[in-house]
């Protein structure tokens, strides 16, 4: 069947679009069969680009590389902007851990494929494309075959590494996949304990806040400002409802405190322990339902003009007579101390009376709409400078030519710091979940659907012809042995969440598909969040890697 007239006639561009949604279609349809529990889900692109690729369909050179650059470029931003906001405080907890079986990962990788070229004297270039398809790595392939070209290599060697990469690629993706399910297999993993495992310890670490209500009995105390009450700011307690003779009000700074004056404090629950012990005594007054003026509303922080300024700058207390009592960012309670900064997404608790907090309100936007609404501007600028980032040579000691990040790497790291960083002036980087999820899914379909024809072209020629079948043997050992090793001991000796230990060997191999694949495998956090940890580190090894082999070996 040749089907490479199914759209003659148009122009490239056409004809590139047509082929790529036939593509995309019969990829995500394959995608969505089952083998017991496992699919190949996003993944099966991949190989429906390889079959219309073998069938004769084809993209234009110039259009596929862009949509196939493009389409990576799209899925590691998203990911980026997505992991950002909790990637720094997950490199501080696990971090070490994580980078180091990542780096295990890419050393084991080079000392296979070193040892099979010395073992089967297999020919330089051939290995280097060999290693980069079964680690599913392009920017390696890239930066072998300029490293060849600096020593000299000739043309027709030069051609060596391509087709080594096409071999192994396709094993390099589905051999990622294959350990995944091994090590749940084999070590009989329930996922769904692994699941609420990894929840579990998140809340653990995120400190949420509580509320005490207590009366005033230390004599200590009489007559003094509530806002001088010892330990109160030093412990970033919130005192946010007053009762006194019976009835409810704003707390305010300089109110002096009455024996007998009962108060709602916001905290930390064993910062409010401490507090009951210096103060007084708990009561069981819910300050909240006494009839009262006195109401609470979540306020959102979506006007421009607040982000980045402190609590304190914005002095909502003496302005409007509201009192912030907790904020809220990405699911984590914070402390409203007078130096946290505000954030685009913010969700503030106030406490006042109904018109104060219509004031309070309108300062800071509480726009809920506006959560909903992707940042268009930003998206654009923020991957303008992930490309930037990308293209920077980096020079390494004693390597012959610097080495770049890449498209890849440029937009994911980024991400990860304009996410964090939440807003530059008037930019906000914040992305609705489903904005961010239909762009990563478009643009991991662009990138497998690409790859997939282009290795189609030459897939089985390759195989049935020449040492294909042996290169294809050679790429899955490269592939199989490093993962199920780290796969195995990350695991076994280092009690690994299996969650975190997907998105590990997703990011060791630097493979798109292979995070999707652990994405669906249950929705969590986990896989994203040790992809990104391990990328950056594995993307500038993987880069190194083929350039000190040809230092290393080539004569």
């Amino acid at each position: 069947m040749d089907a490479s007239t199914l759209f003659s006639g148009l122009d490239s561009v056409t004809q590139g679009l047509l082929v790529l949604c036939l593509v995309a279609v019969t990829g995500l349809l394959i995608g969505r069969l089952r083998l017991g529990t496992v699919s190949l889900g996003i993944g099966g692109v991949l190989f429906a680009g390889i079959l219309w690729g073998h069938l004769g369909l084809h993209v234009d050179p110039e259009v596929g590389f862009f949509l196939r650059e493009f389409g990576l470029i799209l899925f590691v931003y998203t990911i980026g902007i997505q992991v950002g906001p909790g990637f720094f405080s997950a490199l501080r907890r696990a971090g070490l851990a994580l980078n180091g079986m990542a780096a295990a990962l890419v050393a084991l990788s080079v000392l296979v494929a070193a040892a099979l070229h010395l073992a089967l004297d297999l020919p330089i270039p051939v290995m280097l494309g060999l290693l980069s398809g079964a680690t599913t790595n392009t920017p390696s392939l890239g930066a072998a075959t300029q490293m060849l070209t600096t020593v000299g290599a000739e043309a027709e060697a030069l051609t060596l590494p391509g087709l080594g990469y096409a071999v192994a690629y396709p094993f390099g993706i589905l051999g990622i996949l294959l350990t995944m399910i091994l090590v749940r297999a084999v070590l009989r993993v329930k996922v769904d304990r692994e699941q609420a495992a990894f929840e579990a310890d998140r809340a653990a670490q995120r400190q949420t806040m509580d509320t005490v209500t207590l009366e005033v009995a230390n004599p200590n105390m009489e007559g003094l400002a509530l806002g001088a009450l010892p330990g109160l700011e030093a412990m970033g307690i919130v005192c946010s409802r007053v009762m006194r003779d019976g009835a409810v009000q704003v707390a305010h700074a300089n109110m002096p405190v009455r024996l007998g004056d009962v108060l709602l404090l916001v905290g930390r629950p064993e910062k409010l322990r401490d507090m009951v012990r210096i103060l007084g005594h708990r009561v069981e007054t819910d300050l909240k339902a006494v009839p009262s003026e006195v109401k609470w509303r979540r306020l959102v922080v979506t006007r421009s003009s607040v982000l980045g300024k402190t609590i304190g700058d914005l002095d909502v207390l003496q302005r409007y007579d509201v009192v912030i009592s907790r904020v809220t960012r990405a699911g984590v309670e914070l402390p409203p101390s007078a130096k946290l900064r505000l954030q685009f997404g913010d969700i503030c608790t106030v406490i006042g009376q109904p018109g104060n907090l219509d004031a309070a309100a309108r300062v800071f936007g509480n726009r809920e709409q506006a959560l909903q609404q992707a940042q268009i501007l930003p998206i654009f600028l923020g991957i303008a400078l992930g490309v930037l980032l990308g293209s920077i040579p980096l020079m390494v000691p004693g390597m012959p030519a610097p080495v770049k990040l890449g498209l890849a790497g440029g937009p994911l790291l980024a991400a990860i710091l304009l996410a964090r960083l939440g807003h530059l002036g008037p930019f906000v980087w914040f992305m609705p979940p489903s904005a961010n999820h239909a762009l990563r899914e478009i643009g991991i379909v662009l990138f497998l659907g690409i790859v997939g024809l282009k290795a189609g072209e030459s897939f089985v020629t390759i195989l049935t012809e020449g040492d294909g079948l042996s290169w294809l043997l050679y790429g899955a050992i490269i592939t199989l042995v490093p993962l199920l090793i780290v796969g195995f001991v990350a695991r076994l000796a280092l009690r690994m969440n299996y969650l975190t230990l997907c998105g590990l060997l997703a990011g060791g191999m630097t493979d798109p598909p292979a995070l999707a694949f652990a994405n669906a495998i249950r929705p969590s956090e986990a896989p994203a969040l040790a992809y990104a940890t391990v990328y950056p580190l594995v993307m500038v090894l993987r880069i190194l890697a083929p350039q000190i082999l040809v230092l290393i070996f080539w004569v």
